[in-house]
């Protein structure tokens, strides 16, 4: 399933209705899709490299548009509607624990690198930043920092090396911002303990 919903995404880009796609993708992965915004964005800049920064606004802008249904999803509604979402992806139980075990600046940590490295899945994280009551403001920015600052890297990235950066993009950037995201928790986790045990 998670393949013929990858290919189906991968083939919008070249449709006269890719922008638009490309910002339902953006909107519906914050909060309930599977697949990622890069999968259709990627081939849509290589396509059109001109419009890259044109493409980044718009998944950008309905990224964070998707991330606030989430948050008020997580905020009001999270055992009618959220709790269903993650049950349908196997995550309702995680998602518990880690509910219980988080604190509000962990959950902005969170938002960040999520946003960046989809460590976790933005759309987890989401949901639990409406259910953790984080602002909405300090939401919708670290949301804006986070999911701007992914998509601008590869708009620039595309635009300046084209194709052969592809590969590079597909296969280790991810791992390298998913390496850069996992020891910026792990810093936030040592300081954390450190000023525990200090005070």
């Amino acid at each position: 399933m998670l393949r013929r919903l990858y290919d189906w995404t991968m083939s919008l880009a070249g449709r006269k209705s890719a922008e638009i796609w490309l910002g339902v993708i953006s909107f519906v992965e914050s909060s309930v899709f599977l697949v990622p915004a890069d999968v259709l964005f990627i081939p849509m800049a290589l396509a059109r490299p001109e419009r890259a920064w044109r493409y980044a606004a718009i998944a950008t802008v309905t990224s964070v548009l998707g991330g606030i249904a989430g948050w008020l999803i997580g905020y009001y509604a999270y055992e009618s509607l959220a709790r269903p979402i993650l049950s349908f992806y196997g995550k309702a139980e995680a998602f518990d624990q880690l509910r219980h075990s988080v604190d509000y600046a962990t959950v902005v940590l969170l938002l960040v690198t999520s946003g960046l490295a989809h460590l976790p899945p933005i759309k987890i994280v989401t949901i639990l930043s409406g259910v953790a009551h984080v602002n909405l403001w300090l939401f919708i920015v670290s949301a804006i920092v986070a999911r701007g600052a992914r998509f601008c890297v590869l708009a620039w990235l595309l635009r300046r090396y084209g194709e052969p950066i592809r590969h590079f993009i597909e296969k280790r950037l991810g791992r390298i911002v998913l390496w850069g995201a996992g020891l910026v928790i792990l810093l936030y986790i040592a300081y954390r303990l450190l000023a525990h045990g200090a005070g």
